[in-house]
């Protein structure tokens, strides 16, 4: 899992490349998570899933995992460019009731 992120004004951007499973997701996690209280005055953290490939279960706990930690410094989080399988994962499974796609 490749991970890069910018911030560009009041946003932070968060791009994923890879698998999202439990093989890879504790790297991501901590990364996200340093990332996110280094950013803490930002509005909103935007997601990109374009270059997901797969998310499974575990995938969708990061992103919660994620959300709840956001939602702690009052920021709002959004997903973006999810390929067909993971928007499917993720329509499925109501997390966009949570984070919206945009």
């Amino acid at each position: 899992m490749k991970f890069e992120s910018r911030r560009a004004g009041e946003n932070l951007y968060i791009y994923l490349d890879g698998e999202l499973d439990e093989h890879t997701v504790a790297d991501v996690r901590r990364e996200a998570d340093r990332l996110i209280d280094e950013h803490a005055g930002a509005s909103r953290a935007i997601f990109n899933l374009a270059g997901v490939r797969f998310m499974d279960s575990t995938g969708i706990g990061f992103l919660i995992g994620r959300y709840n930690r956001i939602k702690k410094y009052g920021m709002g989080m959004y997903l973006e460019n999810p390929n067909a399988g993971a928007d499917k994962v993720l329509l499925l499974s109501g997390v966009y009731s949570l984070m919206p796609k945009i």
